[in-house]
């Protein structure tokens, strides 16, 4: 798995409303990248909510927010859309996200529940790992942000 200082992998998708995602194009943005391993199942349900429900939270913490499942894109626009997601959900069907960023379980071949902080220069900040307790990811992406925030530009 990857780890804090690595370059995050570059990759691309495509967003529910059909248009291109990539982590080049986030350059500049610091990003939450979270990964889980299936749409519309219960656990991947409560953690989306909390990323949904605290999405404007962190973007006032100076986050941009993505997540990323091996779905197809068709399953997770229509995640995204019953459970009211506003950010970009990628399905990595194929799973080159995926395995860039060395989540995929062996045996079961879906991703692991794990968040990645990605600073505006494309390097990993940290990583958070919990598979049971989904609401943890949020709790750790939110105590992160606010203990690191990035430095201020002035003009």
């Amino acid at each position: 798995m990857l780890d804090v200082g690595d370059s995050a992998p570059d990759f691309t998708g495509t967003d529910c409303q059909g248009r291109a995602f990539s982590l080049s194009a986030m350059r500049g943005k610091r990003l939450v990248l979270f990964f889980f391993p299936k749409a519309f199942t219960i656990a991947c349900t409560e953690e989306t909510r909390h990323f949904r429900d605290n999405h404007e939270r962190l973007r006032a913490l100076g986050a941009e927010l993505v997540g990323v499942s091996v779905d197809t894109v068709k399953t997770q626009c229509a995640f995204a859309e019953k459970e009211d997601i506003h950010f970009p959900l990628l399905g990595d069907e194929q799973r080159t996200i995926s395995k860039a960023y060395d989540v995929l379980w062996p045996v079961l071949n879906v991703d692991r529940r794990v968040t990645y902080i990605i600073d505006p220069q494309g390097r990993i900040e940290t990583v958070i790992r919990h598979e049971v307790r989904v609401y943890k990811h949020l709790d750790d992406v939110l105590r992160y942000l606010t203990e690191h925030p990035l430095p201020a530009t002035g003009s």
